[in-house]
């Protein structure tokens, strides 16, 4: 059992992302990445006994320590799946249209300082990486069953690691891995000495993308967040933060996708396509933390939030 001391998580941009859905007391919205439940305590405070949270994880740590932070609240649905399913998650709760969505697609404080998950290089821990630990790959299976090219592709594609031939070779060589410190230590020794501290660990972007690979996190995002958005209603708002550039590329494109009323060819002098414009982007510009909650949580130097309307 996880106590409420040990599942600590910040809750990112937290007024921010409460101004962005513009709650309506007697609405339903969706909290996709339940985590600590920080975020959803105070949606449900802003609600009526007329209105609704569907709270989701996939981690049942997360699940069970917001049972305990949400039970004063009587109108929580708890759901234990990925926010990727959420129109089936809507349907199967004979749910239309929702008010409001909120996705934090960020590693919960609890998973990264657990050590039993395995998600961080500081200290030594099993390799595990997994969010939802009912499922069946984790990060040693990765690291030690991978093909060089495949990780090679990986950490480029997932973690931007311009060293990733390097310590995709390394690994291979010095198989098999049980533990996130000894992994650690041949990707540090596969960065060139000059570099290997310079702009922050080394191990960041290697295990960032492992991380993304074992937990499936770009699969599909593209298509889920299209998904959802069309499960808004009117006037409904969906806020996204994401904490790297990939999350936030496509979030930004699935976003600007909503936005077009065609997308025809510049070149076509008819428009044929039958676009129209669903949503009306309220963030030009992502918003990023403040400097007070970054003297705070040092973790939300990276986070983006952006956030859309439904027409």
């Amino acid at each position: 059992m996880v106590s409420n001391m040990e599942f600590k998580h910040y809750s990112v941009m937290l007024n921010e992302c409460l101004d962005g859905l513009n709650i309506k007391p007697d609405g339903i919205y969706v909290d996709g990445t339940l985590g600590g439940a920080g975020h959803s305590l105070q949606i449900v405070k802003k609600l009526t006994s007329g209105g609704k949270l569907i709270a989701i994880d996939k981690d049942l740590d997360a699940i069970e320590v917001s049972k305990e932070r949400l039970k004063d609240f009587d109108n929580v649905i708890f759901v234990h799946d990925d926010y990727k399913n959420l129109p089936d998650i809507l349907d199967s709760l004979e749910i239309d249209k929702v008010d409001g969505i909120l996705l934090d697609l960020g590693v919960s404080s609890y998973q990264l300082d657990n050590r039993s998950r395995g998600f961080s290089y500081m200290g030594d821990a099993e390799l595990d990486m997994r969010m939802n630990r009912e499922q069946s790959l984790t990060a040693k299976e990765v690291v030690n069953s991978y093909s060089e090219e495949r990780l090679s592709k990986i950490f480029f594609e997932y973690g931007e690691e311009k060293f990733s031939r390097k310590i995709a070779s390394n690994i291979v060589k010095s198989r098999p891995f049980e533990t996130t410190g000894r992994l650690a230590e041949i990707i540090e020794k596969s960065y060139p000495a000059a570099v290997r501290f310079k702009g922050g660990n080394p191990c960041k972007r290697v295990f960032q993308a492992i991380r993304i690979e074992v937990n499936e996190e770009l699969d599909g995002l593209y298509d889920s967040l299209l998904n959802m958005s069309r499960r808004l209603k009117s006037k409904g708002r969906m806020c996204v933060i994401t904490f790297h550039s990939l999350e936030d590329r496509i979030t930004k494109n699935v976003f600007q996708y909503l936005y077009c009323d065609c997308i025809c060819p510049p070149h076509q002098p008819i428009c044929t396509c039958d676009k129209v414009r669903e949503v009306e982007i309220i963030t030009r510009k992502p918003i990023v933390a403040s400097t007070k909650e970054l003297e705070e949580n040092k973790r939300s130097q990276s986070a983006k939030l952006r956030i859309i309307e439904k027409i």
